[in-house]
């Protein structure tokens, strides 16, 4: 579903440095899910705004809400590690957790889209060595995830891990 290497451009690295600071992370938390979501609803997970623009892997992630029991959909980084796919909960750099961390531990399953193809997904959180090797490859991949944590504050950051049904 995901290309294996992504490696941002420079121009792509520079763009993450402006959007991990404060002020970016803020707009783009506001605004991403209002260009990226629909584009992506409409081109099956192929065409993403924010995708160019980072060099990131978009992926669209539909969970079902923790209260609501709805489909909540929205455009994320995943991380493409073999058939699995990983997202880090950093929530722009916020104390808070992402709304959609919240759904997936109360139900362990998602729906994700990209590259033109859908697919169902088992969610497990990555614990010790294996958490500790997504971070540091996730940071490697995007180094905002790095200045979010000065922002985090004590809240643990995590990393959910995707495996696809079969």
């Amino acid at each position: 579903m995901l290309k294996q290497s992504y490696r941002p451009n420079w121009l792509q690295r520079i763009n993450h440095r402006l959007a991990s600071s404060r002020a970016m992370a803020w707009l783009f938390s506001l605004t991403s899910h209002h260009i990226d979501g629909p584009l992506m609803r409409l081109s099956n997970g192929r065409i993403s705004l924010l995708g160019p623009l980072s060099g990131l892997p978009i992926i669209l992630l539909t969970t079902t809400g923790a209260k609501t029991k709805q489909p909540r959909t929205l455009p994320i980084i995943g991380i493409p590690d073999g058939e699995k796919i990983v997202l880090i909960g950093t929530n722009w750099g916020r104390k808070t957790y992402p709304g959609w961390y919240h759904n997936l531990q109360a139900a362990p399953a998602a729906t994700v889209s990209a590259n033109g193809q859908t697919g169902e997904y088992a969610v497990r959180e990555a614990e010790g060595v294996e958490r500790e090797e997504y971070w540091r490859r996730a940071v490697n991949l995007y180094s905002g995830y790095a200045a979010y944590l000065t922002r985090i504050g004590a809240r643990r950051v995590p990393v959910m891990v995707l495996t696809p049904k079969k």
